[in-house]
């Protein structure tokens, strides 16, 4: 078996390990990277445009962001710290389209206004509330709130069309909100790196194996799943980005930080319309209010989305339950994963959320019928016809071990690195790739500290991510010089 050295091994080709691999290709371009991905083309898993919902989450619009608390208040902390991590990823996006390193910002990103949207008193008042508190601070005070039809019906004229007048609706909007095909965005970047010296693209190759030696190098085994030959790449650090796939990776690294993580995996589905004359009628990303029991990334929302550079509406998604980790995975991926370590914490989770599997059992057995019928509050005059069913991507939630609860299911992403940096892993889903740049650099601050230290790594990101090492939570004025960058680079202006 031949042996291979390399620097960095990234498992997966997503957006996840595109940014990383970006952004340490820009840090330092004699870094010998190795891009390890199981499929035989990029971005085809979480990442493609038809499998996730495209929306460069800012939490202007995703009402799971900003939870009411038991006094009435919402919590618009995770919204800040959402945004504020969108921001970045903008800014290091607007760096790479400024240089020629990207193509053309309208080949990934779009400019579609984020919008919430809700009927009923109760949720009317939920929403004034939120627009309230989120308005007041400089990340959300361009957002515009609305009661009056005759206005929402100028911001999202689909959704008003014939909705009876009686009904109490409220929305908000932000214009210049986006819609980015994460699938375009990442072969993009790939496309880029394979050019640079030492980068080396490996498709059709899964990892079957990976150990740590004592100098703390790591083996990672890799087999072609073409030819069935297998490789050793000796390795100074390895990124598990791989989706749903990260989990079991970990796993086999047994690395102390990995033990009690377990993972559910739900599935979804979209409704898509793409009959010209309904899509040119509907440009925004248009969220309502979860369902009782539903997990965050099923959402309710009418979205415009341009995926290789074809129009569409998509509805939903409509969650479903999957032992699969990836959308081309094996049905024996969930009971694989059940290990000593974290058996404890998944039979806790599981017995916590029985509204979420109540929830899963009936979105699976729901008819054609039955999801038009729930495009229709959003869309009154939706037709069966007009609208096909497709599926969406594998998620694997993220479940670990508490202390004092046995086991919790989180519902976000999450970062693990083992102890000497050598090694990381990232799980879980939304926010996910809207969030991959502040991510990343988390990923470099943690695993490459000393070099991160050093005066070139800090001048270059500071060229590529000019807030850098500053808070757009707290700087007004620092937001507002690198909102109108960005906006203006990446077209994001009405």
């Amino acid at each position: 078996m031949n042996t291979n050295r390399a620097d960095v091994v990234l498992v997966g080709a997503g957006v996840m390990s595109a940014t990383l691999g970006m952004v340490l290709k820009q840090l330092d371009p004699s870094l010998n990277i190795v891009m390890v991905e199981r499929l035989d083309h990029v971005a085809h898993e979480s990442t493609d445009g038809w499998n996730n919902a495209g929306t460069g989450h800012a939490a202007y619009c995703e009402l799971n962001y900003t939870p009411q608390l038991k006094n009435g208040n919402v919590d618009i902390s995770r919204a800040q710290a959402i945004n504020a991590s969108f921001e970045v990823t903008l800014q290091l996006w607007s760096y790479l389209v400024e240089t020629g390193v990207l193509p053309a910002a309208k080949s990934f990103i779009n400019q579609a206004p984020h919008e919430s949207f809700v009927w009923g008193e109760e949720n009317v008042q939920f929403l004034k509330k939120r627009y309230q508190a989120m308005s007041a601070h400089h990340l959300f005070n361009n957002m515009e709130y609305s009661e009056d039809p005759d206005v929402i019906k100028k911001w999202m004229p689909l959704v008003m069309k014939s909705r009876d007048p009686m009904q109490r609706v409220a929305a908000t909007r932000v214009s210049y909100g986006s819609d980015v095909d994460f699938g375009s965005l990442t072969r993009s970047m790939v496309s880029y790196l394979v050019k640079q010296p030492g980068f080396t693209l490996l498709l059709n190759h899964s990892v079957k194996d990976l150990g740590q030696h004592d100098d703390g190098r790591w083996k990672v085994v890799i087999k072609n799943r073409k030819t069935r030959e297998k490789v050793k790449i000796n390795t100074g650090f390895v990124f598990l980005g791989a989706g749903g796939a990260a989990l079991p990776l970990l796993q086999k690294s047994e690395i102390p930080e990995s033990k009690g993580y377990g993972g559910f995996p739900v599935s979804g589905q979209w409704l898509v319309c793409t009959k010209p004359e309904i899509v040119k009628q509907h440009h925004a990303k248009v969220y309502g209010k979860a369902p009782i029991g539903a997990p965050p990334m099923s959402v309710p929302h009418l979205d415009t989305r341009i995926i290789n550079g074809q129009s569409a509406l998509l509805f939903g998604p409509f969650a479903g339950f999957t032992t699969k980790f990836l959308k081309e995975g094996s049905v024996f991926d969930l009971p694989g994963s059940v290990k000593s370590a974290n058996f404890k914490p998944m039979m806790t989770a599981g017995l916590d959320n029985m509204d979420l599997t109540r929830y899963l059992i009936k979105e699976v057995f729901q008819s054609h019928k039955e999801r038009v019928s729930a495009l229709r509050q959003f869309f009154p005059e939706a037709n069966e016809k007009d609208w096909h069913l497709a599926m969406a991507g594998q998620r694997v939630q993220i479940i670990k071990y508490c202390p004092n609860e046995g086991g919790k299911l989180e519902f976000g992403t999450e970062v693990i690195a083992s102890k000497d940096g050598t090694l990381s892993a990232l799980l879980g889903a939304s926010p996910g790739a809207s969030t991959a740049v502040q991510t990343m650099i988390n990923v470099v601050e943690t695993c490459f500290p000393q070099k991160m230290a050093s005066t070139a790594w800090q001048t270059k990101m500071k060229t590529m991510i000019p807030s850098y090492g500053q808070s757009l939570i707290d700087d007004a004025e620092l937001l507002k010089t690198i909102r109108a960058r960005t906006t203006r680079t990446l077209g994001l202006t009405s």
